[in-house]
């Protein structure tokens, strides 16, 4: 008890100690990093400046590119510093506001895939008023309302880990202050602040998954109902990239934030993080790239334009 005071700073263990492996481990997430950082910024400037793109689904893809751009820097930038310096420590007034970062993007994503999912619900399911349905100030009222469950899951997180007592010299047995290893490495009881986190994991994660869930199934049902084949391929395509990149991320940041502490692994723990925090942001531009022919054509139009700006 001696000890247990209000610690000034963490020492984040990371991935691995060793030397020749954190050098190549900073190689492969700068590129990661990198991939991320440059195919969400080219997905938000095609989208702002192709007016061919004006609409509802590529104006929620816009800021589901922003969300992964701050998810991913939350994260990643102290990720690399520490695999360059001998000492990884950050004080305790960053790894808080990494936490409650971490917490702000996770929940505005799945908010943000929610409201896709029902977009793309209108489009499927009720083609002929999908414009007056998804119109400019309701969707902008859909951003508001993920970007603002995001906030309320972080604060309600957030919060009870300022009375949390942590013991002079404290290892987080991860790469971030993600708040399940941050709870694991304090000195004092956190039932409470466990019974916050399973609670709005549990809350906020399920409206949000039984909403898309509710859009799909009557999305695949109106599909099915498509006599022809190209017609069914064609609507359930516009949904496919959608479907990929929630799948990815309920299966692994559910799991993560809802199994209990006695399940679990931290080489486990590590690899779920790295899934959702830093591999999802850096899969969604490439997935919604490839498999989106507007996507495509708007990005040769700009290169286009720019080729004969060149040229010129």
């Amino acid at each position: 008890m001696a000890n247990q005071t209000s610690a000034s700073e963490f020492v984040l263990l990371g991935l691995t100690s060793d030397p020749r492996l954190q050098s190549l481990l900073f190689f492969v997430f700068s590129i990661i990093y990198f991939i991320t950082l440059f195919g969400n910024m080219l997905i938000m400037i095609v989208i702002s400046t192709d007016s061919h793109l004006h609409c509802p689904m590529y104006f929620f893809l816009f800021h589901l590119a922003f969300i992964d751009i701050c998810y991913a820097t939350t994260t990643v930038p102290k990720m690399l510093v520490n695999f360059l310096v001998k000492q990884k420590s950050i004080g305790f007034g960053a790894c808080i506001t990494q936490m409650s970062l971490i917490l702000l993007s996770a929940g505005s994503e799945i908010f943000m895939l929610s409201a896709m999912a029902y977009d793309r619900f209108v489009a499927v399911c009720n083609p002929l008023h999908y414009q007056e349905a998804m119109n400019k100030l309701f969707c902008s009222q859909l951003v508001g309302s993920a970007w603002a469950m995001g906030f309320l899951h972080s604060i309600i997180n957030t919060l009870p880990m300022l009375n949390v007592q942590f013991c002079n010299y404290t290892e987080i047995k991860h790469f971030s202050c993600e708040l399940p290893p941050l709870l694991s490495a304090a000195c004092c009881r956190t039932f409470l602040n466990k019974i916050v986190l399973l609670s709005s994991a549990v809350i906020f994660g399920s409206s949000s998954f039984l909403l898309t869930l509710t859009s799909y199934i009557y999305i695949i049902s109106t599909v099915l109902k498509i006599q022809s084949a190209k017609g069914r391929q064609k609507a359930f395509s516009t949904c496919s990239s959608h479907l990929i990149i929630v799948v990815l991320l309920y299966t692994t940041a559910l799991f993560q934030y809802t199994k209990s502490s006695s399940s679990s692994s931290l080489i486990l723990d590590q690899l779920f993080s790295i899934q959702y925090s830093i591999l999802t942001p850096m899969l969604n531009p490439i997935i919604y790239s490839l498999k989106n022919n507007d996507m495509k054509t708007a990005l040769g139009r700009m290169l286009g334009k720019i080729k004969v700006s060149q040229s010129l």
